[in-house]
Protein backbone atom coordinates (compact mmCIF):
# COMPACT_ATOMS: atom_id res chain seq x y z
CA UNK A 1 0.00 0.00 0.00
CA UNK A 2 1.61 3.55 -0.76
CA UNK A 3 2.37 5.49 2.08
CA UNK A 4 -0.44 8.42 1.22
CA UNK A 5 -3.70 7.79 1.18
CA UNK A 6 -4.08 11.18 -0.21
CA UNK A 7 -2.45 10.52 -3.27
CA UNK A 8 -4.11 7.76 -5.68
CA UNK A 9 -2.45 4.62 -6.21
CA UNK A 10 -1.36 5.73 -10.62
CA UNK A 11 -0.23 9.15 -9.41
CA UNK A 12 2.10 7.65 -6.76
CA UNK A 13 3.29 5.23 -8.90
CA UNK A 14 4.15 7.56 -11.38
CA UNK A 15 6.02 9.52 -8.63
CA UNK A 16 8.08 6.14 -7.65
CA UNK A 17 8.59 5.59 -11.63
CA UNK A 18 9.62 8.86 -11.84
CA UNK A 19 12.93 8.22 -9.10
CA UNK A 20 15.35 7.22 -11.67
CA UNK A 21 14.67 10.92 -13.09
CA UNK A 22 15.37 12.46 -10.22
CA UNK A 23 18.54 10.62 -9.36
CA UNK A 24 20.01 11.85 -12.66
CA UNK A 25 19.08 15.38 -12.14
CA UNK A 26 20.99 14.70 -9.08
CA UNK A 27 23.76 13.65 -10.97
CA UNK A 28 23.26 16.57 -13.62
CA UNK A 29 23.80 18.91 -10.64
CA UNK A 30 26.71 16.85 -9.39
CA UNK A 31 28.54 17.13 -12.66
CA UNK A 32 28.25 20.46 -13.40
CA UNK A 33 29.34 21.75 -10.10
CA UNK A 34 26.54 23.33 -9.11
CA UNK A 35 26.75 22.93 -5.18
CA UNK A 36 30.33 23.47 -5.25
CA UNK A 37 28.84 27.20 -7.08
CA UNK A 38 26.94 27.64 -4.38
CA UNK A 39 29.66 26.80 -2.05
CA UNK A 40 30.51 30.96 -1.16
CA UNK A 41 26.43 31.30 -0.72
CA UNK A 42 23.53 31.77 -2.38
CA UNK A 43 22.77 32.44 -6.37
CA UNK A 44 20.01 33.03 -8.98
CA UNK A 45 20.00 30.94 -11.78
CA UNK A 46 21.65 33.38 -14.64
CA UNK A 47 24.55 33.98 -12.45
CA UNK A 48 25.07 30.23 -11.73
CA UNK A 49 24.43 29.58 -14.99
CA UNK A 50 27.05 32.02 -15.89
CA UNK A 51 29.55 30.01 -13.59
CA UNK A 52 29.50 27.01 -14.75
CA UNK A 53 28.70 27.53 -18.63
CA UNK A 54 25.32 26.60 -18.79
CA UNK A 55 21.77 27.95 -19.87
CA UNK A 56 20.08 30.09 -17.31
CA UNK A 57 16.11 28.77 -17.89
CA UNK A 58 17.26 25.06 -17.72
CA UNK A 59 19.37 25.92 -14.43
CA UNK A 60 16.62 27.40 -13.24
CA UNK A 61 14.13 24.67 -13.83
CA UNK A 62 16.73 21.56 -12.69
CA UNK A 63 17.05 24.00 -9.25
CA UNK A 64 13.20 24.47 -8.99
CA UNK A 65 12.60 20.58 -9.16
CA UNK A 66 15.88 19.44 -6.96
CA UNK A 67 14.51 22.28 -4.54
CA UNK A 68 11.17 21.21 -4.53
CA UNK A 69 12.16 17.84 -2.87
CA UNK A 70 14.57 18.93 -0.31
CA UNK A 71 18.19 18.64 -2.60
CA UNK A 72 18.91 22.50 -2.77
CA UNK A 73 16.73 25.54 -1.26
CA UNK A 74 15.12 28.59 -3.07
CA UNK A 75 15.14 31.33 -1.17
CA UNK A 76 12.44 33.96 -0.85
CA UNK A 77 13.77 36.17 -3.20
CA UNK A 78 14.13 33.72 -5.93
CA UNK A 79 18.19 32.77 -5.38
CA UNK A 80 19.34 28.69 -4.55
CA UNK A 81 21.41 27.65 -2.04
CA UNK A 82 23.24 24.36 0.00
CA UNK A 83 20.59 23.03 2.19
CA UNK A 84 22.03 19.67 4.10
CA UNK A 85 20.97 17.38 1.56
CA UNK A 86 22.78 19.15 -1.12
CA UNK A 87 25.92 20.19 0.68
CA UNK A 88 27.13 16.64 0.04
CA UNK A 89 27.71 17.37 -3.06
CA UNK A 90 29.98 19.77 -3.06
CA UNK A 91 33.35 17.77 -4.10
CA UNK A 92 35.35 19.25 -1.04
CA UNK A 93 32.86 17.86 1.40
CA UNK A 94 33.63 16.23 4.74
CA UNK A 95 32.20 13.34 3.16
CA UNK A 96 31.01 14.05 -0.53
CA UNK A 97 28.88 11.86 -1.82
CA UNK A 98 29.60 13.61 -5.38
CA UNK A 99 31.52 10.92 -6.54
CA UNK A 100 28.36 8.55 -5.86
CA UNK A 101 26.41 10.68 -7.79
CA UNK A 102 28.56 10.68 -10.77
CA UNK A 103 28.75 6.84 -10.83
CA UNK A 104 25.26 6.06 -10.51
CA UNK A 105 24.48 8.52 -13.23
CA UNK A 106 27.06 7.74 -15.32
CA UNK A 107 26.09 5.69 -19.32
CA UNK A 108 27.82 2.75 -18.20
CA UNK A 109 26.15 2.38 -15.12
CA UNK A 110 22.62 3.37 -16.48
CA UNK A 111 23.16 0.72 -19.70
CA UNK A 112 23.96 -2.07 -17.35
CA UNK A 113 20.84 -1.46 -15.07
CA UNK A 114 18.68 -1.17 -18.40
CA UNK A 115 19.72 -4.64 -19.17
CA UNK A 116 18.45 -5.93 -14.80
CA UNK A 117 15.62 -7.75 -16.17
CA UNK A 118 18.53 -10.41 -17.74
CA UNK A 119 19.51 -10.47 -14.13
CA UNK A 120 16.70 -11.33 -12.98
CA UNK A 121 16.06 -13.84 -15.35
CA UNK A 122 19.12 -15.80 -14.94
CA UNK A 123 20.13 -14.48 -11.27
CA UNK A 124 23.72 -13.30 -13.02
CA UNK A 125 25.52 -10.21 -13.33
CA UNK A 126 25.02 -8.62 -16.91
CA UNK A 127 28.09 -6.56 -17.24
CA UNK A 128 30.03 -10.08 -18.87
CA UNK A 129 26.96 -10.41 -21.59
CA UNK A 130 27.32 -6.73 -22.16
CA UNK A 131 30.67 -6.09 -22.50
CA UNK A 132 32.57 -9.56 -23.01
CA UNK A 133 34.21 -9.28 -19.38
CA UNK A 134 33.41 -9.06 -15.62
CA UNK A 135 32.92 -5.63 -14.54
CA UNK A 136 36.63 -4.91 -12.66
CA UNK A 137 37.84 -6.25 -16.07
CA UNK A 138 35.60 -3.83 -17.68
CA UNK A 139 36.86 -0.88 -15.21
CA UNK A 140 40.44 -1.15 -15.90
CA UNK A 141 39.79 -1.57 -19.64
CA UNK A 142 37.84 1.68 -19.32
CA UNK A 143 39.65 4.01 -17.32
CA UNK A 144 37.28 7.34 -17.44
CA UNK A 145 35.30 4.84 -15.72
CA UNK A 146 37.20 3.03 -14.02
CA UNK A 147 38.10 6.36 -12.16
CA UNK A 148 34.36 7.63 -11.44
CA UNK A 149 33.86 4.01 -9.68
CA UNK A 150 36.61 3.70 -7.71
CA UNK A 151 36.04 7.47 -6.77
CA UNK A 152 32.64 6.30 -5.92
CA UNK A 153 33.97 3.85 -3.68
CA UNK A 154 36.26 5.62 -1.85
CA UNK A 155 32.93 8.28 -1.64
CA UNK A 156 31.09 5.20 -0.12
CA UNK A 157 33.69 4.00 2.45
CA UNK A 158 33.88 7.50 3.51
CA UNK A 159 30.49 6.69 5.63
CA UNK A 160 31.67 3.78 6.84
CA UNK A 161 35.04 4.42 7.64
CA UNK A 162 34.25 7.05 10.61
CA UNK A 163 31.73 4.49 11.83
CA UNK A 164 33.61 1.47 12.03
CA UNK A 165 36.68 2.62 13.57
CA UNK A 166 34.53 4.50 16.18
CA UNK A 167 32.75 1.28 17.02
CA UNK A 168 35.77 -1.67 17.15
CA UNK A 169 38.55 -1.80 18.16
CA UNK A 170 41.61 -2.96 16.21
CA UNK A 171 44.24 -2.23 19.26
CA UNK A 172 44.24 -6.11 20.63
CA UNK A 173 46.05 -7.10 17.04
CA UNK A 174 49.43 -7.08 16.82
CA UNK A 175 49.52 -7.85 13.09
CA UNK A 176 46.25 -6.80 10.64
CA UNK A 177 45.68 -7.66 7.18
CA UNK A 178 42.89 -5.60 4.95
CA UNK A 179 41.96 -8.27 1.95
CA UNK A 180 40.87 -6.14 -0.98
CA UNK A 181 42.14 -2.87 1.17
CA UNK A 182 41.75 -1.03 -2.12
CA UNK A 183 44.08 2.13 -1.62
CA UNK A 184 44.63 1.66 2.01
CA UNK A 185 42.18 3.88 3.66
CA UNK A 186 40.74 1.62 5.81
CA UNK A 187 44.04 0.12 6.83
CA UNK A 188 45.82 3.63 7.18
CA UNK A 189 43.32 4.50 9.54
CA UNK A 190 43.36 1.40 11.66
CA UNK A 191 47.01 1.72 11.87
CA UNK A 192 47.06 5.64 12.45
CA UNK A 193 44.32 4.59 15.75
CA UNK A 194 46.40 1.41 16.79
CA UNK A 195 50.23 2.71 16.86
CA UNK A 196 51.12 -0.81 18.60
CA UNK A 197 49.90 -2.83 15.26
CA UNK A 198 51.44 -3.60 11.76
CA UNK A 199 49.35 -4.12 8.81
CA UNK A 200 49.29 -5.63 5.75
CA UNK A 201 47.33 -4.17 2.67
CA UNK A 202 46.36 -6.65 0.00
CA UNK A 203 44.65 -6.17 -3.01
CA UNK A 204 45.62 -6.94 -6.91
CA UNK A 205 48.46 -5.34 -8.22
CA UNK A 206 47.02 -2.14 -10.37
CA UNK A 207 44.57 -1.42 -7.19
CA UNK A 208 47.73 -1.10 -4.58
CA UNK A 209 49.95 0.32 -6.99
CA UNK A 210 48.85 4.32 -6.34
CA UNK A 211 48.43 3.07 -2.12
CA UNK A 212 52.01 3.93 -1.31
CA UNK A 213 51.44 7.46 -1.03
CA UNK A 214 48.27 7.45 1.15
CA UNK A 215 49.90 5.15 3.36
CA UNK A 216 53.11 7.45 3.85
CA UNK A 217 51.88 8.22 7.48
CA UNK A 218 52.31 4.69 8.66
CA UNK A 219 55.07 3.30 5.51
CA UNK A 220 57.04 1.90 8.83
CA UNK A 221 54.28 -0.17 9.65
CA UNK A 222 52.45 -1.10 6.67
CA UNK A 223 53.57 -3.30 4.35
CA UNK A 224 51.51 -3.84 0.17
CA UNK A 225 50.85 -6.79 -1.36
CA UNK A 226 49.42 -7.86 -4.82
CA UNK A 227 47.54 -10.63 -5.43
CA UNK A 228 44.46 -12.23 -5.71
CA UNK A 229 42.16 -13.29 -2.87
CA UNK A 230 41.16 -16.36 -5.37
CA UNK A 231 44.45 -17.65 -5.71
CA UNK A 232 45.56 -17.04 -1.96
CA UNK A 233 46.02 -14.57 1.25
CA UNK A 234 49.29 -13.30 3.49
CA UNK A 235 49.85 -15.13 6.18
CA UNK A 236 51.38 -14.44 9.83
CA UNK A 237 47.86 -12.06 10.36
CA UNK A 238 46.35 -11.79 13.59
CA UNK A 239 43.13 -9.87 11.97
CA UNK A 240 42.16 -10.59 8.83
CA UNK A 241 39.24 -7.75 7.08
CA UNK A 242 37.67 -8.41 4.07
CA UNK A 243 35.18 -4.69 4.21
CA UNK A 244 32.72 -5.13 1.25
CA UNK A 245 34.57 -8.20 -0.28
CA UNK A 246 32.42 -10.93 0.26
CA UNK A 247 28.85 -9.20 -1.14
CA UNK A 248 30.58 -8.47 -4.36
CA UNK A 249 30.54 -12.04 -5.23
CA UNK A 250 28.08 -15.14 -4.89
CA UNK A 251 27.88 -17.86 -2.50
CA UNK A 252 30.72 -20.41 -4.34
CA UNK A 253 33.38 -17.42 -5.05
CA UNK A 254 32.53 -15.78 -1.42
CA UNK A 255 33.41 -19.73 -0.14
CA UNK A 256 36.82 -19.64 -1.98
CA UNK A 257 37.42 -16.21 -0.70
CA UNK A 258 37.00 -17.22 2.95
CA UNK A 259 38.81 -20.76 2.35
CA UNK A 260 41.59 -19.08 1.32
CA UNK A 261 41.74 -16.83 4.76
CA UNK A 262 40.94 -19.89 6.90
CA UNK A 263 44.55 -21.65 4.94
CA UNK A 264 46.47 -18.86 6.88
CA UNK A 265 44.67 -18.25 10.13
CA UNK A 266 45.84 -19.68 13.48
CA UNK A 267 42.96 -20.18 16.17
CA UNK A 268 44.03 -17.13 17.66
CA UNK A 269 43.55 -15.32 14.99
CA UNK A 270 40.23 -13.15 14.15
CA UNK A 271 38.21 -12.73 11.07
CA UNK A 272 36.58 -9.15 10.78
CA UNK A 273 33.43 -9.28 8.07
CA UNK A 274 32.37 -5.51 7.66
CA UNK A 275 29.11 -5.41 5.69
CA UNK A 276 25.73 -4.57 5.33
CA UNK A 277 23.14 -6.64 7.52
CA UNK A 278 19.80 -7.18 5.55
CA UNK A 279 16.91 -7.18 7.81
CA UNK A 280 14.78 -10.86 8.12
CA UNK A 281 11.77 -8.94 7.19
CA UNK A 282 11.17 -5.87 3.89
CA UNK A 283 10.74 -3.05 5.69
CA UNK A 284 12.84 -0.02 3.63
CA UNK A 285 16.23 -0.71 3.46
CA UNK A 286 18.74 1.01 1.54
CA UNK A 287 20.48 -2.36 1.31
CA UNK A 288 17.83 -4.12 -0.52
CA UNK A 289 18.55 -1.39 -3.75
CA UNK A 290 22.51 -1.96 -3.36
CA UNK A 291 21.81 -6.01 -3.30
CA UNK A 292 19.78 -5.38 -6.72
CA UNK A 293 23.01 -3.44 -7.91
CA UNK A 294 25.32 -6.12 -6.82
CA UNK A 295 23.82 -8.51 -8.61
CA UNK A 296 23.63 -6.71 -12.01
CA UNK A 297 26.78 -5.49 -11.53
CA UNK A 298 29.15 -8.47 -10.13
CA UNK A 299 26.50 -11.45 -9.49
CA UNK A 300 26.65 -10.59 -5.79
CA UNK A 301 24.61 -10.17 -2.97
CA UNK A 302 23.66 -8.18 0.08
CA UNK A 303 23.18 -10.85 3.07
CA UNK A 304 21.15 -11.48 5.91
CA UNK A 305 22.53 -11.90 9.37
CA UNK A 306 21.42 -15.76 9.30
CA UNK A 307 22.87 -15.86 6.04
CA UNK A 308 25.99 -14.61 7.21
CA UNK A 309 26.22 -17.17 10.13
CA UNK A 310 25.45 -20.52 7.23
CA UNK A 311 28.17 -18.34 4.79
CA UNK A 312 30.60 -18.56 7.66
CA UNK A 313 29.80 -21.94 9.10
CA UNK A 314 30.12 -23.74 5.37
CA UNK A 315 33.52 -22.06 5.29
CA UNK A 316 34.39 -23.55 8.50
CA UNK A 317 34.15 -20.56 10.70
CA UNK A 318 32.08 -19.62 13.84
CA UNK A 319 30.57 -15.91 14.23
CA UNK A 320 31.75 -15.09 18.11
CA UNK A 321 30.12 -11.28 17.72
CA UNK A 322 28.97 -8.81 15.93
CA UNK A 323 28.89 -5.16 16.63
CA UNK A 324 27.08 -3.05 15.00
CA UNK A 325 28.00 0.71 13.69
CA UNK A 326 26.40 3.81 13.20
CA UNK A 327 26.50 3.78 9.64
CA UNK A 328 25.18 1.07 7.72
CA UNK A 329 27.53 -1.60 8.18
CA UNK A 330 28.27 -3.82 11.18
CA UNK A 331 31.72 -6.25 11.77
CA UNK A 332 30.93 -9.42 12.46
CA UNK A 333 33.85 -11.42 14.42
CA UNK A 334 34.61 -14.58 13.69
CA UNK A 335 36.96 -17.58 14.62
CA UNK A 336 38.08 -21.06 13.06
CA UNK A 337 35.10 -23.48 14.29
Amino acid sequence: MHSNPKVPAPMALMEMIGNGSFAQAIYVAAKLGIADTLAAGPLDATAIATRIDADADAVFRLLRLLSSRGVFQQEPDGRFALNELSDPLRSDAEVSIRPWSLFIGSPEHREHWSHLDDAVRTGAAVVPALRGMSFFEFTRSNPEFGKVFNDSQTSVSELTLRAVLASYDFAPFPTIVDIGGGNGRLIGEVLAQTPGSRGILYDTPPVVAGASERLTPVADRCSIEGGSFFDGVPAGGDAYILKHVLHNWNDEQALTILGNVKQVMSPQSRLLVIEILLPEGNAPNLGFLTDLNLLALFGGKERTEREYRDLLAAAGFEITGIVPTPAAVSVLEARLA
